[in-house]
């Protein structure tokens, strides 16, 4: 009795999260929801880092599963077929976390410990999105703690040399903090169709510019990052949630979208001075409608 009121409890309270964020938030960018968004706050103790170590990690399993079970299809995200993932898919997607969860991250140079956590935070988000499947979205994964919790982004779901850590943790208290990186917004999947693209090869330190920056273009030249309706802009509500990041104004986040715009676009960027509606799309990246 007492556990069929506590879901009862959250249950509510993440009607009454949506209520609220539907009476504050409009359809214009600045919208309200915005105060839903997590925060960036330093996790200090991973800020150390060896900058001399030539440690190479070995994301190769992470490519391997990545190679049998990506889905690309033109002018749509990169999806995985869930349903369908094999026995041993599986055991290797565990595989690689398990080497992950093992790894002295402080004897990382600070580019290795950059993609370390854009795979993990990658492969922990397909990994629990398979644990519970079939789901309609990422959001309905209600596993948090918390009574006004929503989604798996609170669990903690690895343990890192001895702290647990959860995809709130790695995101927002790691990788947004440590780098201040725009960029990563592109690489990290909410495993959602409006996020940016899983990619389809793990992140490497030798190589992260160049797919960060690669990862930046696809999104941003995508109906997903901009969309146009008439003379209206519409941007994915990245740029909302996460506007500190993107230069804390209207005008910084045109200026990101025109550094990584193809000419197409940023000839359409170029008369735009404000933003005018945001989207975004929770259904989840599954190959299967």
């Amino acid at each position: 009795m007492r556990i069929q009121t506590h879901r009862s409890l959250k249950a509510l309270g993440v009607r009454l999260i949506v209520l609220t964020a539907a009476v504050l938030a409009t359809t214009g960018f600045g919208s309200g929801e915005r105060l839903f968004a997590p925060s960036s706050d330093l996790w200090d103790m991973w800020s150390r880092h060896n900058p001399s170590s030539a440690k190479v990690i070995d994301h190769s399993l992470w490519d391997d599963f990545l190679a049998r079970n990506i889905v690309r299809a033109n002018g749509q995200p990169n999806s995985i077929d869930y349903g369908a993932v094999s026995g041993a898919d599986r055991e290797t997607l565990n595989q690689y976390i398990n080497s992950l969860s093992q790894m002295p991250v402080h004897d990382l140079s600070q580019s290795s410990q950059k993609a370390f956590w854009i795979n993990l935070y990658n492969a922990l988000t397909v990994k629990v999105v398979i644990d519970h499947y079939p789901v309609k979205s990422i959001r309905d994964i209600d596993i948090s703690p918390g009574l006004f919790a929503d989604g798996p982004w609170g669990k903690p779901l690895i343990t890192v040399e001895g702290q647990s850590v959860s995809l709130n943790d790695i995101e927002h208290r790691i990788l947004r903090p440590i780098w201040r990186d725009p960029r990563i917004h592109y690489a990290v999947n909410c495993a959602s169709i409006g996020c940016p693209d899983l990619a389809d090869r793990a992140y490497r330190a030798e190589t992260l510019d160049q797919q960060l920056d690669e990862a930046a273009r696809r999104y941003v030249n995508s109906d997903r990052g901009v969309a146009f309706r008439g003379d209206q802009i519409i941007v994915s509500k990245i740029y909302d949630w996460f506007i500190e990041d993107f230069g804390g104004s209207e005008a910084n986040v045109l200026a990101h979208l025109r550094r990584f715009a193809d000419a197409p676009l940023l000839k359409k960027l170029e008369p735009i001075t404000t933003l005018d509606e945001v989207q975004y799309n929770w259904a989840l990246n599954d190959l299967r409608p």
